[in-house]
């Protein structure tokens, strides 16, 4: 684990733990790294609360109930899929806060519309319910774009956690 995806993990763990609150992760281009990373830490169970692992369409729509009309009008990279994920995750599970990310890590599958290194990362709260989102074109090979998609998912979730 890098330590700056380290750094963000330990802040969102105090953060949640301040909080009393746990997490939910809906993991896409990422493949599990964003749930890894967080698990790394010793204790994580106290604020941890599950992951999802949904790189296939028919996983999105199976384990988060994204719909599947949804995914062929907008394409798995997409804000509208990255939302529904992140409420997804929260509608099967506990936990108060989740984030969500769908993207093109490369160095295959890109288009002229979503370029490799495209991700679409969501964020969303039970309460107060929101759900916000962003796109980001990350450079670099496969793996610097799924680092960096880890990085600012845990940055911008220990963000929401805290209000700030």
């Amino acid at each position: 684990m890098t330590s700056l995806i380290q750094l963000h993990c330990e802040a969102l763990a105090q953060a949640l733990l301040a909080h009393k609150a746990c997490i939910a992760t809906a993991e896409s281009c990422t493949g599990g790294m964003i749930a890894a990373s967080c698990t790394h830490l010793s204790g994580s169970s106290a604020w941890f609360e599950r992951g999802f692992v949904t790189y296939a369409n028919d996983a999105k729509t199976e384990m988060l109930g994204v719909p599947s009309t949804l995914i062929a009008q907008h394409g798995a990279v997409s804000e509208e899929v990255a939302k529904a994920m992140a409420l997804g995750a929260l509608a099967h599970s506990k936990a108060n806060f989740s984030v969500a990310v769908t993207g093109v890590a490369g160095p295959t599958g890109g288009s002229p519309e979503k370029p490799v290194g495209t991700v679409w990362l969501a964020w969303a709260s039970r309460n107060p319910a929101q759900c916000i989102s962003i796109r980001q074109v990350f450079s670099g090979d496969r793996q610097a774009v799924r680092e960096a998609t880890t990085a600012l998912a845990l940055a911008q979730l220990a963000k929401m956690v805290t209000g700030s």
